[in-house]
């Protein structure tokens, strides 16, 4: 479901995958060929959400803000399930692990791979190219050549599935 908050309404690149039980409402602009999957909410009701080209955003992801606090999702990202992003920054080809947790203010770098079920405190910065996880978040190590392909093999995934989900199902939104 895509929905207006305030006169404002979400802008939606044509080539994006919209699951047709998720929900985005309001201040939340999506890239092309990115992947709104199911059940996930994104509210741009409180401050702006932007999300790059080539983004997965997979099933029982929740994405929100704080007030003069955007959320931002650089190109070719991707957020596994269940995964909590809250006015927070994720530069491009970093990969947020499943049930992970970004809060107001964190930072997670380029090509970062935070490991699932980490939490990410608030202002925490990741650097990039590197492996963070734990609760809090901590740095344990430089990604490896070995890693790079398989965030890509997952990335690249994605866009597929999202694009045969468009175009060959009827489980996505029209936009």
């Amino acid at each position: 479901m895509i929905h207006h908050y305030k006169n404002v309404s979400p802008a939606i690149h044509p080539t994006a995958f919209i699951a047709n039980d998720a929900v985005v409402i309001g201040d939340v602009e999506i890239g092309e060929e990115s992947s709104i999957w199911f059940k996930t909410v994104i509210r741009g009701d409180v401050a702006p959400t932007k999300i790059g080209k080539r983004v997965s955003i997979q099933d029982l992801s929740m994405l929100h803000q704080s007030p003069n606090n955007t959320l931002i999702v650089e190109d070719d990202v991707t957020v596994g399930h269940q995964v909590t992003l809250h006015s927070a920054i994720v530069r491009k080809k970093a990969l947020i692990g499943m049930g992970s947790i970004i809060l107001d203010g964190a930072e997670i770098g380029e090509h970062a791979f935070i490991g699932a079920g980490s939490l990410v405190p608030p202002g925490k910065k990741i650097p990039p190219h590197t492996l963070a996880m734990g609760r809090p978040a901590k740095v344990v190590r430089e990604l490896t050549e070995d890693d790079y392909k398989e965030m890509e093999r997952v990335r690249i995934s994605y866009v597929e599935k999202g694009q045969y989900y468009k175009h060959h199902t009827n489980l996505g939104i029209e936009n």
